[in-house]
């Protein structure tokens, strides 16, 4: 069913059809080539609007009720909604409640997550397209179901996921005159992305009547944007694109899979504390109204190898070059669980080659811990955004890291834990500091506090939560504040969803302030990485002009 559209202004639609609700066959389904007669297959179960949106919240897609897609009148699109609908797992959840754990419960103050992908537009039909993935998203959700519930509250106060089969949004929506050019050749990320997810400016409390995940699928003039939207008080990165990579993965047809997620909840996360909060639940901690930019910056295998040579006052090679390739295709092999490809016979040349060539060489006992690429490549924006901002030499700057603990506690959580699983490790520097000494003492700080940051501390950092309950702080409230987001292992371009990887991996309005940074893996793997970052125009200028930082940025 198309829901008819009646434009009121260049930022205001209105929805005034009925919205379609999509049961899925619990059927498992062919490729997508055997698809084009699906629709048939997809009923109408309820005429009820998807949505409940609070007046209070502004939702990008709100069924039933005013859409305001916030376009800035500097660049208007033409975006349209084709038909809003709800899907249901496609078997019922036999999944008890999910208790909020101390890393859930301070992402109830924060938007949902917004996270999607470019794709080229596949060779078949929209609406075959569509179908496809309603009915790949059904039988995921069969696997996910915390993402088909809702947020509940008991009568102690404390929260839980029901797995309840309330649904999941789904939104088709054209944008036809935007290009995959006009989305990837400007130089800052356009606002028009901004527009290819649901649940625009959704504080993550309002899971209790708004769904947990929304999925929208924006046809554009030669592509297609799958975005999805999910309440970050369940999910975190990890969750998310584990959940993303098998959504992707049963539309290509797989039929067994080896990343299940685990839901237990019996580690020292699950919290007897209480999380008081305000009437009507807690808003964002930061201004969502404040004038930001935004850039992609790519650096190259390359690049980044050069960085940590000179961070670790070493001299870089090809052969280095290629040792470093072996040893991070190991690392990744090791660290992330998500890693399936068999790199074995390359990485044993390489180490066989990197043996026979190299001489024997005297070391001393005291040489210095190795410092990461990536935190090399931190250290490297920290000092570049400190200068850009002018601070006063005394001014203490923060640079805040979120870290993966599923593999830091004793004993660990299964690498699938789904739910939230993150701490922030803060860093202080004075601007001065920051600004004027190398590169290594930068990176050495942020080193230490990460490696620091054990079973023990874990631990210490639960502790101190049950003592004073509180939602998450998020934002730059000193202005000399940084925030790292996201992960360069997470396996983002790996959602394939039968005609092709992503071109380009892109988030949201959601979360962003002055300092948010995200760091996502390069398309082309190997070791590439792209940072998205958001800051003042004042500083995005300056730090455009910083030779030091853009001399290693290869876009």
């Amino acid at each position: 069913m198309t829901t008819k559209i009646t434009k009121l202004s260049e930022n205001k639609l209105i929805s005034t059809g009925l919205c379609q609700l999509v049961h899925a066959p619990i059927s498992i389904l062919p490729p997508y080539k055997y698809l084009l007669n699906l629709p048939s297959l997809l009923t109408p179960k309820s005429s009820t609007p998807l949505f409940t949106t609070p007046p209070s919240q502004n939702s990008a897609i709100g069924f039933g009720t005013t859409l305001d897609f916030k376009m800035p009148s500097s660049s208007p699109i033409s975006i349209s909604v084709v038909s809003e609908s709800m899907v249901f797992p496609d078997q019922t959840s036999t999944l008890g409640d999910l208790k909020l754990s101390v890393s859930d419960l301070p992402m109830l103050s924060c938007h949902y997550i917004q996270k999607g992908g470019l794709f080229t537009k596949p060779s078949f039909p929209i609406q075959s397209l569509i179908s496809l993935l309603k009915t790949s998203l059904s039988q995921t959700l069969t696997r996910f179901p915390p993402l088909a519930g809702r947020l509940i509250t008991d009568k102690d106060g404390y929260l839980y996921i029901t797995c309840n089969d309330a649904g999941v949004g789904f939104i088709h929506a054209t944008a036809t005159e935007v290009s995959v050019r006009d989305i990837l050749s400007p130089t800052h990320v356009p606002e028009s992305v901004k527009e290819f997810f649901a649940l625009d400016g959704t504080v993550s409390y309002t899971g209790h009547h708004n769904p947990i995940l929304a999925v929208q699928v924006t046809e554009l003039k030669d592509g297609v944007f799958i975005g999805c939207a999910v309440n970050h008080a369940v999910t975190d990165g990890t969750s998310l694109w584990n959940f993303f990579n098998t959504f992707a993965e049963v539309c290509r047809g797989g039929k067994s899979f080896s990343r299940k997620p685990d839901f237990t909840r019996e580690s020292i996360l699950i919290s007897q504390a209480v999380l008081q909060l305000p009437e009507g639940g807690p808003k964002v901690t930061f201004n969502v109204n404040e004038p930001l930019a935004e850039r992609i910056f790519s650096f190259s295998r390359e690049a980044i190898l050069k960085l940590k040579a000179r961070t670790n006052n070493k001299k870089w090679t090809q052969n280095d070059d290629d040792v470093a390739a072996a040893v991070e295709i190991l690392g990744k092999q090791s660290n992330n669980p998500y890693n399936t490809n068999n790199n074995g016979a390359r990485v044993t040349a390489i180490i066989e080659n990197w043996f026979n060539n190299s001489k024997p060489q005297i070391t001393d006992d005291k040489t210095t811990a190795d410092i990461s690429s990536f935190q090399s490549l931190c250290a490297l924006l920290w000092k570049a955004v400190t200068r850009a901002r002018k601070l006063p030499e005394a001014k203490t700057t923060t640079f805040r890291m979120a870290v993966n603990c599923r593999h830091r506690l004793e004993p660990k959580l299964d690498a699938y834990y789904f739910g939230n699983a993150i701490q922030s490790i803060p860093t202080y520097a004075s601007a001065g500091d920051v600004a004027s000494r190398d590169l290594r003492w930068c990176a050495e700080q942020l080193n230490e506090n990460v490696k620091a940051h054990g079973n023990d501390r874990v631990r210490e950092c639960v502790e101190d939560w049950e003592k004073n309950p509180r939602v998450f702080p998020l934002g730059n409230f000193d202005g000399a504040s940084m925030t790292m987001g996201s992960s360069p292992r997470f396996p983002m371009y790996d959602n394939d969803f039968g005609w092709g990887r992503p071109l380009a991996v892109r988030s949201g309005r959601a979360n962003k302030f002055d300092g948010k940074i995200s760091a996502f893996p390069g398309r082309d793997g190997a070791g590439t990485v792209d940072l998205e970052v958001v800051l003042s125009p004042e500083t995005m200028a300056g730090l455009e002009s910083d030779l030091e930082f853009m001399q290693y940025v290869s876009n």
